[in-house]
């Protein structure tokens, strides 16, 4: 995953985070605007996301940005 799409979803998971608590979740979409502006990242996102790991739809901000700062 290219590090630009790295710091965006740390970013939004902390922030989001900070705003609702640990227990916010969230899906690969809170990463994108309602337009589709960047296919090809959203679908960066999304591989990483469904194929590589398999991830349900919604999961635990904290669990995402702790995968993606570990380098998963």
């Amino acid at each position: 995953m290219r590090e630009s799409l790295r710091a965006k979803i740390v970013a939004v998971c902390t922030d989001k985070i900070a705003k609702k608590g640990d227990s916010v979740g969230l899906s690969f979409y809170a990463f994108f605007a309602n337009k589709n502006d960047d296919p090809e990242l959203l679908m960066e996102a999304a591989e990483w996301w469904i194929k590589t790991h398999r991830l349900d739809h919604f999961e635990k901000a904290v669990k995402i940005r702790d995968m993606v700062q570990a380098g998963l």
